[in-house]
């Protein structure tokens, strides 16, 4: 692997949902948002539900993911969730209606990651 790039995987319960090499990682942990670069010290944080974007050259890989894991280590991230997904993947008409669903169900789990995935669609 060249040392001017990271090599990444972003893995859900039942897939690889994207695996390559990138040039920075953001992520939201418990910490807040991590920003991740070549070089980086090894860490492991815990993931909340929310955005992750994947810097590969000039393309930006925005995606979802559920509560989970993130592992730094050797220029190696890994970052794994119980549920992940590329945004390209979401329906905004759908993911409209799960959040209006968990609003009315007063379900505050459902309503954040329906927010998230909101989030992700707006940002892609």
């Amino acid at each position: 692997m060249a040392d001017t790039s990271l090599q990444v995987e972003l893995v859900a319960a039942d897939r690889v949902v994207w695996s390559g090499q990138a040039d920075e990682v953001v992520a939201r942990t418990v910490e807040g948002d991590l920003g991740v670069l070549v070089g980086h010290a090894p860490l492991l944080s815990v993931l909340v539900p929310g955005v992750v974007k994947i810097k590969a050259g000039t393309e930006t890989v925005v995606a979802v993911v559920e509560d989970g894991f993130l592992s730094v280590a050797d220029d190696r991230v890994s970052i794994l969730s119980e549920d992940t997904s590329l945004v390209s993947e979401l329906d905004r008409e759908q993911v409209q209606a799960e959040l209006e669903q968990a609003r009315s169900a007063d379900d505050t789990d459902a309503v954040l990651r329906a927010e998230a995935k909101l989030r992700g669609i707006e940002l892609a």
